[in-house]
Protein backbone atom coordinates (compact mmCIF):
# COMPACT_ATOMS: atom_id res chain seq x y z
CA UNK A 1 0.00 0.00 0.00
CA UNK A 2 1.41 3.40 -0.99
CA UNK A 3 1.33 6.36 1.36
CA UNK A 4 -1.35 8.01 -0.75
CA UNK A 5 -3.52 4.88 -0.73
CA UNK A 6 -3.13 4.58 3.03
CA UNK A 7 -4.19 8.15 3.73
CA UNK A 8 -7.04 8.14 1.23
CA UNK A 9 -8.38 5.06 3.04
CA UNK A 10 -8.07 6.80 6.42
CA UNK A 11 -9.98 9.89 5.31
CA UNK A 12 -12.58 7.87 3.39
CA UNK A 13 -13.46 5.76 6.42
CA UNK A 14 -13.15 8.16 9.38
CA UNK A 15 -14.96 11.37 10.20
CA UNK A 16 -12.78 14.50 10.58
CA UNK A 17 -13.23 14.49 14.36
CA UNK A 18 -12.64 10.73 14.70
CA UNK A 19 -8.90 10.70 14.00
CA UNK A 20 -6.40 10.86 16.86
CA UNK A 21 -4.80 14.12 15.73
CA UNK A 22 -8.06 16.08 15.52
CA UNK A 23 -8.20 19.35 17.44
CA UNK A 24 -10.93 22.00 17.15
CA UNK A 25 -8.24 24.69 16.94
CA UNK A 26 -4.46 24.50 16.62
CA UNK A 27 -3.86 27.11 19.29
CA UNK A 28 -0.09 26.81 19.53
CA UNK A 29 0.31 26.92 15.76
CA UNK A 30 -1.80 30.05 15.54
CA UNK A 31 0.21 31.71 18.31
CA UNK A 32 3.48 30.92 16.57
CA UNK A 33 2.23 32.15 13.20
CA UNK A 34 0.99 35.44 14.64
CA UNK A 35 4.28 35.97 16.47
CA UNK A 36 6.36 35.15 13.39
CA UNK A 37 4.77 37.46 10.85
CA UNK A 38 3.13 40.86 10.90
CA UNK A 39 0.31 41.84 8.59
CA UNK A 40 -1.97 39.55 6.65
CA UNK A 41 -0.02 39.29 3.41
CA UNK A 42 2.42 36.63 4.61
CA UNK A 43 2.56 33.58 2.37
CA UNK A 44 1.73 30.57 4.57
CA UNK A 45 1.75 26.89 3.65
CA UNK A 46 0.18 24.20 5.82
CA UNK A 47 1.96 20.98 4.91
CA UNK A 48 -0.26 17.97 5.46
CA UNK A 49 -3.11 20.33 6.30
CA UNK A 50 -5.75 17.86 5.16
CA UNK A 51 -8.92 18.29 7.18
CA UNK A 52 -7.23 20.49 9.79
CA UNK A 53 -9.13 23.56 10.97
CA UNK A 54 -5.98 25.71 10.87
CA UNK A 55 -6.96 27.05 7.46
CA UNK A 56 -10.38 28.12 8.82
CA UNK A 57 -8.79 30.09 11.62
CA UNK A 58 -6.19 31.64 9.32
CA UNK A 59 -8.92 32.85 6.97
CA UNK A 60 -10.93 34.24 9.90
CA UNK A 61 -7.81 36.07 11.09
CA UNK A 62 -7.56 37.76 7.70
CA UNK A 63 -4.57 36.02 6.15
CA UNK A 64 -4.86 36.31 2.38
CA UNK A 65 -2.12 34.02 1.03
CA UNK A 66 -2.71 30.54 2.43
CA UNK A 67 -1.79 27.25 0.76
CA UNK A 68 -2.90 23.84 2.03
CA UNK A 69 -1.09 20.75 0.77
CA UNK A 70 -2.05 17.17 1.52
CA UNK A 71 -1.48 13.73 0.08
CA UNK A 72 -5.19 12.95 0.30
CA UNK A 73 -7.67 14.40 -2.19
CA UNK A 74 -10.48 13.30 0.12
CA UNK A 75 -9.08 15.32 3.04
CA UNK A 76 -8.82 18.40 0.86
CA UNK A 77 -12.38 18.01 -0.40
CA UNK A 78 -13.66 17.78 3.18
CA UNK A 79 -11.86 21.00 4.13
CA UNK A 80 -13.14 22.79 1.03
CA UNK A 81 -16.72 21.78 1.77
CA UNK A 82 -16.41 22.93 5.37
CA UNK A 83 -15.08 26.35 4.34
CA UNK A 84 -17.74 26.92 1.69
CA UNK A 85 -17.25 30.10 -0.33
CA UNK A 86 -14.10 30.96 1.63
CA UNK A 87 -12.39 27.92 0.10
CA UNK A 88 -12.04 29.87 -3.13
CA UNK A 89 -9.52 32.15 -1.44
CA UNK A 90 -7.21 29.25 -0.49
CA UNK A 91 -4.63 27.59 -2.71
CA UNK A 92 -5.17 23.83 -2.54
CA UNK A 93 -2.54 21.30 -3.58
CA UNK A 94 -2.83 17.51 -3.58
CA UNK A 95 0.59 15.91 -3.57
CA UNK A 96 3.53 14.48 -1.67
CA UNK A 97 5.60 17.17 0.03
CA UNK A 98 8.75 15.18 -0.74
CA UNK A 99 8.55 15.82 -4.47
CA UNK A 100 5.86 18.43 -5.16
CA UNK A 101 6.78 21.67 -6.91
CA UNK A 102 5.04 24.13 -4.65
CA UNK A 103 5.25 27.63 -6.06
CA UNK A 104 7.51 30.00 -7.91
CA UNK A 105 7.21 32.33 -4.89
CA UNK A 106 8.80 31.62 -1.54
CA UNK A 107 6.79 31.11 1.63
CA UNK A 108 7.09 33.23 4.75
CA UNK A 109 5.74 30.49 7.02
CA UNK A 110 6.03 26.72 6.66
CA UNK A 111 3.65 24.92 9.03
CA UNK A 112 3.66 21.17 9.64
CA UNK A 113 1.81 19.47 12.46
CA UNK A 114 2.38 15.72 12.38
CA UNK A 115 3.85 15.05 8.94
CA UNK A 116 7.54 15.14 9.80
CA UNK A 117 7.30 12.39 12.41
CA UNK A 118 6.14 9.92 9.74
CA UNK A 119 9.51 10.31 8.00
CA UNK A 120 11.40 7.53 9.76
CA UNK A 121 14.51 7.30 7.58
CA UNK A 122 17.34 9.76 7.03
CA UNK A 123 16.67 9.68 3.29
CA UNK A 124 13.07 10.81 3.69
CA UNK A 125 14.01 13.50 6.18
CA UNK A 126 16.74 14.80 3.89
CA UNK A 127 14.28 15.09 1.01
CA UNK A 128 11.78 16.93 3.20
CA UNK A 129 14.34 19.42 4.51
CA UNK A 130 15.55 20.04 0.95
CA UNK A 131 11.99 21.06 0.07
CA UNK A 132 11.88 23.41 3.05
CA UNK A 133 15.10 25.07 1.98
CA UNK A 134 13.85 25.34 -1.59
CA UNK A 135 10.50 26.94 -0.84
CA UNK A 136 10.90 28.78 2.50
CA UNK A 137 12.47 32.19 2.04
CA UNK A 138 15.61 33.13 3.96
CA UNK A 139 14.39 34.74 7.17
CA UNK A 140 11.13 32.81 6.93
CA UNK A 141 9.74 30.68 9.74
CA UNK A 142 9.20 26.95 10.07
CA UNK A 143 6.70 25.67 12.62
CA UNK A 144 7.03 21.91 12.99
CA UNK A 145 5.08 19.74 15.40
CA UNK A 146 5.85 16.07 16.06
CA UNK A 147 5.25 13.46 18.73
CA UNK A 148 7.45 14.09 21.75
CA UNK A 149 9.68 11.52 23.47
CA UNK A 150 6.70 10.22 25.47
CA UNK A 151 4.36 10.21 22.48
CA UNK A 152 3.03 7.03 20.86
CA UNK A 153 5.41 4.92 18.73
CA UNK A 154 2.76 4.51 16.03
CA UNK A 155 -0.02 6.61 14.50
CA UNK A 156 -2.68 5.38 12.12
CA UNK A 157 -0.90 2.04 12.04
CA UNK A 158 2.39 3.58 10.89
CA UNK A 159 5.66 3.85 12.79
CA UNK A 160 6.73 7.36 13.74
CA UNK A 161 9.86 9.11 14.94
CA UNK A 162 9.66 10.93 18.29
CA UNK A 163 11.64 14.04 19.17
CA UNK A 164 12.57 16.33 21.98
CA UNK A 165 12.78 19.99 20.97
CA UNK A 166 16.57 19.85 20.74
CA UNK A 167 16.44 16.66 18.69
CA UNK A 168 13.87 18.12 16.31
CA UNK A 169 15.83 21.32 15.83
CA UNK A 170 19.03 19.32 15.39
CA UNK A 171 17.39 17.19 12.71
CA UNK A 172 16.21 20.25 10.79
CA UNK A 173 19.82 21.35 10.69
CA UNK A 174 22.05 24.39 10.98
CA UNK A 175 20.08 26.29 8.36
CA UNK A 176 17.44 26.88 11.04
CA UNK A 177 17.70 28.93 14.21
CA UNK A 178 15.50 27.74 17.08
CA UNK A 179 13.34 30.63 18.27
CA UNK A 180 11.01 28.82 20.65
CA UNK A 181 9.71 25.37 21.52
CA UNK A 182 6.73 23.97 23.39
CA UNK A 183 5.71 20.59 24.76
CA UNK A 184 1.97 20.04 24.64
CA UNK A 185 -0.35 17.25 25.74
CA UNK A 186 -2.94 16.63 23.04
CA UNK A 187 -6.16 14.91 24.00
CA UNK A 188 -7.63 12.64 21.34
CA UNK A 189 -11.38 12.60 20.61
CA UNK A 190 -11.70 9.46 22.76
CA UNK A 191 -9.84 10.92 25.74
CA UNK A 192 -6.35 9.45 25.37
CA UNK A 193 -3.36 11.79 25.68
CA UNK A 194 -0.43 12.25 23.30
CA UNK A 195 2.70 14.30 23.86
CA UNK A 196 3.54 16.73 21.06
CA UNK A 197 6.61 18.92 20.65
CA UNK A 198 6.54 22.12 18.60
CA UNK A 199 9.52 24.08 17.34
CA UNK A 200 9.42 27.58 15.91
CA UNK A 201 12.52 28.04 13.79
CA UNK A 202 13.80 30.84 11.58
CA UNK A 203 15.62 30.03 8.38
CA UNK A 204 19.03 31.69 8.50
Amino acid sequence: MTSKTHWEAVYETKAPDAVSWYAPHLTKSLQYISSAVTGNDAAIIDVGGGESTLVDDLMKAGYRDVTVLDLSAKAISVAKERLGEAAGSVKWMCGDILDTELSSDLYDVWHDRAVFHFLITDQLRTRYIAQMLKFLRPGGYAIVGTFGPEGPPKCSGLEVARYSASELHGTLGKSFELIDSTTEVHRTPWGATQQFVYCLCRRR
